[in-house]
């Protein structure tokens, strides 16, 4: 299979690195040093699932003269999905299928905006990965699992391919057919995760056990399930009590990438982690008082990130 893999961060750079080696034909987007350490000396990918290197490597900071693919895996940062799916739209063929890894929640209908809704299948990632070095992608999860499924529900032979390409690379591959709901339970998780996070700036164990806090994270947790529920996806009754258990049985230490990226000062995926529960809440009549005032205290922080990379 030709596959782009459009954002060659930690995550796509190692699920690219996977199905490179597995055989498949793979361009990976990247650009800076990062790009040029993989055109010169391959994609290097140190992993809890053992050591290997993409070499040579086909990457490219332009898809211009990049054949249609057959599937495209879009894994930048939600704030470059606009620009990176107008980047993608030309090579997008009548056959090539789109799929988002992002965060959050509303990236497949973006893209689907600037590429066509006919060509988007939908997923979800759990994995642990980030890039250690120009060219080097350093993995760190035992788990790395994707779910993916059709937006409208049915298993098509599209969304069956692309299964078994991820399935034939080592991926913990599932297809589900309410793909929407298994994005709204992650991200029930994510938007609290990564907001307690990014606030506090201490890891999971720190913060989660504290009574005054756990409080206010089940709070979330409810608003981000209304404004599930208010859009008709199907999530299941005890979601809240299970993402709350979730979060106590996560490793004491983790930091999700969003407070990494709060950390190092850099800009953040706050808007379709954080900012999406608000704005989806006032458009649906739902109430989100939390996720506002996490929000309106973390923006600052971000706006202060993004107005020093534009001058940098």
């Amino acid at each position: 299979m030709h596959i782009v893999i459009m954002g060659t961060g930690g995550m796509g750079g190692y699920y690219g690195g996977l199905l490179s080696r597995a055989g498949n034909d793979v361009t990976f987007i990247a650009r800076g040093a990062h790009l040029a350490a993989i055109q010169q000396n391959g994609l290097q990918v140190r992993s809890v699932h053992g050591d290997f290197v993409v070499s040579p490597a086909h990457a490219t900071d332009d898809v211009a003269g990049v054949p249609s693919p057959d599937l495209i895996l879009f894994c930048v940062k939600t704030y470059h999905t606009d620009e990176a799916a107008a980047a993608v739209r030309p090579i997008v063929g009548p056959h090539t299928t789109v799929l988002s890894l992002q965060n959050g929640i509303d990236a497949p209908e973006r893209i689907g905006r600037v590429v066509g809704m006919e060509h988007m299948i939908a997923g979800a990632t759990w994995i642990s990965s980030a890039v250690e070095a120009p060219g080097v992608i350093h993995q760190f999860s035992q788990f790395r699992r994707i779910v993916i499924g059709e937006l409208n529900a049915r298993r098509t032979p599209r969304v069956e391919a692309a299964y078994e390409t991820l399935k034939q690379a080592g991926i913990e591959a599932e297809l589900s057919d309410d793909i929407l709901k298994i994005m709204w339970t992650k991200f029930v998780f994510i938007a609290a995760a990564s907001s307690f996070g990014s606030l506090t700036r201490l890891p999971i164990g720190e913060y989660r056990s504290v009574p005054e806090t756990r409080f206010v994270i089940m709070a979330l947790l409810r608003e981000v399930e209304a404004v599930a529920r208010r859009q008709g996806i199907r999530l299941d009754a005890d979601v809240v009590d299970k993402t709350m258990t979730f979060i106590d049985n996560n490793g004491p230490k983790i930091k999700p990438s969003m407070q990494v990226d709060v950390e190092a000062g850099r800009r953040t995926e706050i808007e379709s982690i954080i900012g999406v529960v608000g704005r989806r809440g006032r458009e649906l009549g739902v109430s989100t008082p939390v996720a506002d005032v996490l929000y309106a205290s973390l923006l600052p922080v971000d706006l202060k990130a993004r107005a020093a990379a534009e001058a940098a």
